[in-house]
């Protein structure tokens, strides 16, 4: 699903149009995002893509959503 991440005052935050969803990024597998998971205050979970280069942002990208124990 397409997700945009820009930088806040308060940190790292992710836009998804399909939900109009704003929340801020809480957890991340790796410190530099790209290339691991990374969780929403909402407690979705993201697979975010790998990049050479971190990109700059903002920046729209498609992530594939991970199921959380939450769900299950």
């Amino acid at each position: 699903m397409k997700i945009m991440i820009r930088n806040t005052p308060k940190g790292l935050e992710a836009y998804v149009p399909k939900k109009d969803l704003e929340e801020m990024i809480v957890e991340t597998e790796k410190p530099d995002l790209w290339g691991g998971w990374a969780r929403l205050s909402n407690g979705w979970v993201f697979a975010m893509p790998d990049f050479d280069e971190a990109p700059k942002l903002p920046i729209t990208v498609d992530a594939r959503r991970l199921a959380t124990a939450e769900e299950d």
